[in-house]
């Protein structure tokens, strides 16, 4: 028994080799790069789901949140790091507790800027090959295995996103949460993109090719919001989400008190 406890939900030990890392049996890369036995794929969906039940676990009582996004590799003398600060102290004002993905950088700096206004702040980490270590203003982590539970973690518990410069991983939640937007998943759900020089092409790319070949429509972008002021953000925050109460998003079959004229 003590054995099958191990292989279902203890973490998966790394070796190095040639160079990089790689993990033994039960890794995510291995999930993802075709079937395995049945055995197998029985026991990675009960630890998939555990992992599921581990996170609302943790979170169920988070209360109104907005998760912010962002590369981990600012340090604190960036002025995207300073922004990170910035958009922190607003949410933290404003009673909204701040999720991010725990780590440096401008997670770090939104966690920190909500913790000097006396929010709360959670990290949602991760483990990756080489591991990222939790940034020191975090009230609460919890520590995922699957990319894709931690991204479902995210959303589920957030308000809006709020999006300041980053990478793959910032750009990949930013359009899941377009694309849960564009097709329904979502209602009153922001998402405000911080930093308006690193974000306008972007945008521009978008509008210039996205829609005019007609892959998406002009009224799919409506809920993205470019600014540089975290004053700005807060307030298409409030104003989006006023009427939510409790935990998650409005049902589609209830009327929204947004005026989005």
């Amino acid at each position: 028994m003590r054995l099958l406890w191990n292989r279902l939900f203890s973490p998966v030990p790394r070796v190095r080799r040639l160079g990089q890392f790689h993990e033994k049996a039960g890794s995510e890369a291995q999930y993802l790069a075709g079937r395995n036995s049945r055995f197998k794929e029985l026991i990675r969906l009960v630890r998939i789901s555990m992992e599921f039940f581990r996170g609302m676990r943790a979170l169920h009582r988070v209360g109104p949140s907005i998760t912010v996004f962002g590369s981990a590799r600012f340090k604190e003398d960036h002025p995207f790091y300073q922004l990170g600060l910035q958009v922190g102290r607003v949410l933290g004002r404003e009673g909204f507790t701040v999720i991010t993905g725990g780590g440096p950088g401008i997670m770090e700096a939104a966690n920190r800027g909500a913790k000097e206004a006396g929010g709360r702040t959670i990290g949602c980490n991760i483990r990756l090959p080489l591991e990222q270590a939790p940034n020191p203003y975090l009230d609460q982590v919890v520590t995922f295995y699957y990319f894709f539970v931690r991204k479902v973690m995210l959303v589920k518990y957030s308000y809006g996103f709020v999006i300041l410069p980053g990478g793959f991983g910032t750009l990949d939640e930013t359009m899941e949460a377009i694309t849960l937007i564009q097709t329904g998943k979502l209602y009153d759900f922001p998402v405000i993109l911080m930093g308006v020089d690193y974000w306008k092409g972007f945008l521009s790319w978008m509008e210039s090719v996205l829609v005019k070949n007609g892959t998406i429509a002009a009224q799919d972008l409506k809920f993205l919001h470019l600014t540089d002021d975290a004053e700005e953000a807060i307030r298409i925050i409030l104003h989006t989400t006023q009427g939510l109460g409790g935990l998650g998003v409005r049902p589609p079959n209830e009327k929204s008190t947004i005026d989005r004229k």
